[in-house]
This record gives C-alpha cells, structure tokens and sequence, in this order.
C-alpha cells in the first residue's frame, strides 16, 4: 500500500505552550498523537519522550516481528522512559502523556491506545472512532447515561483513567483491522474532538479529499470555536499500489 500523509500541530488560542507531540513517518508507516500532561512544559517533555521511544522500537524493529506484539513492546519503553525521567526529576514529577498510534505493514493497520486521544477511520463517507477513550466519563457513554456530544461538554471530560508514564506500568488497548484503497485516518488530540463533534469532522473529511488541506480545515475549525486546548492532527489516506 501507498499512504499519504499530514500532520499538523497548533498551540490553540489559550495555552502558553504546546504540549503535543506527534509522528508521521511514511516510510516507515508508523504515526502517532501524544497529549502531555503536567505544569512547567513536563507535559510536552513527556510527550516527546514518549514519541521518541515509539519512533525508535517500531521503526527499528525487523519485519520478522508482528507489530501487535511490536507495540506493546513499544509503549511498555515509552511509559518506563517518562516513568523513570519524572522519577529522576523533580520538576517533571508526575508528568504523563495520552498515546495514540497507528502502524501499518502487509497484515493492516495495528493501533496502540493510551488515554483519551482518538483513532477515527473515514470509509465510504462514514466516520468511526477506532479507540476508546480510557477517560472517566467513557463508561457512562458506553453505558448510554452520555451521549458523545454530552461528553464533550462535561466537567470531567479531561480525567483519564490511563497514561504514559504516570505509573510503572501501563496496559495500551492493541487492536488491528484491514486497511483498504481510499481510506482515511485521523489521529487527534483532544484539543480537536472537544470542541468539534464527529459530524463536524466529517464534514471537513468528506468535503476536503486532500489530507494537507483537511489538516489545515480541522486546525481552523477548532480554533474558531475558541481553541481552548493545543490542537493536533494527523491525517493518512491508503492508496492500493499494483
């Protein structure tokens, strides 16, 4: 398969500082969001850090190992990298970062969840979110007490139940599914989804075939609804080659 990427990252309209970090690497087929969390610019340390360590375990790795397997493994360095750094440093005590990646090989697309930034998929004009948010308020949408647009709106929308790095130990939600000719998919921040909901990014995704120019849409959108968090995303179109 051929992909076609964009990513774009953007400080929003309230934050001092952007404490995103994000992957897109076609060459190697891995992409990622990274949403980090903590005061004195810890989170954007941890967001990075835990970008690195995924960058270097999956695109490092020989294609003899499945990339199920090739994510965890990734994620458990991420986690132990922040883990021990916030350890180390008390100016960066208890930082911590949301993870979502998103790798691609022969098999299909293989995503590793960490947190409350999103996989969506974009097929025959439908949009699906991919991953589950690991937040408090996910259960009750699950549960149907929430509807997704209540989520966006609740008081606690922001407390996730699992991160990088904030702990010894972090179990990441692997999932894999078949990637085919024409689809689109979208890694965020929840800078984008708590101030657009999933029709409002369909509408860009549908009415913006091209992945640079739905970046810069989707950026925009959630800026115009006042931008309060960093915003990132990153869009890959699959093409079928010969």
């Amino acid at each position: 398969m051929r992909l076609e990427c964009a990513a774009r990252t953007d400080q929003g309209k309230i934050r001092t500082s952007n404490e995103d970090s994000c992957v897109a690497n076609p060459g190697t087929k891995l992409f990622l969001v990274a949403d980090g969390m903590g005061g004195h610019a810890a989170g954007e340390v941890a967001s990075r850090i835990a970008a690195a360590a995924m960058e270097e375990i999956v695109c490092g790795a020989g294609p003899e190992t499945p990339m199920p397997d090739l994510l965890m493994r990734a994620v458990q360095m991420a986690n132990t990298r922040v883990y021990e750094t916030q350890r180390a440093c008390p100016e960066y005590r208890g930082m911590g970062s949301t993870l979502t990646a998103l790798a691609f090989n022969e098999s299909g697309y293989h995503i590793a969840q960490v947190g409350d930034s999103r996989a969506y998929l974009l097929r025959s004009n439908r949009l699906i979110q991919l991953t589950r948010d690991h937040s408090l308020v996910w259960p009750l949408y699950e549960s149907g007490v929430l509807t997704k647009d209540d989520i966006s709106h609740h008081p606690q929308k922001n407390l996730i139940t699992r991160s990088v790095g904030t702990q010894p130990h972090v179990e990441p939600e692997i999932q894999s599914g078949e990637a085919l000719s024409g689809d689109v998919f979208l890694l965020c921040s929840d800078g984008l989804t708590d101030v657009l909901f999933d029709r409002d990014i369909l509408g860009i995704l549908t009415e913006k075939p091209d992945v640079q120019q739905a970046s810069e849409y989707l950026i925009q959108a959630a800026n115009a609804r006042g931008g309060p968090d960093n915003i990132t995303v990153v869009l890959i179109r699959v093409f079928s080659t010969p």
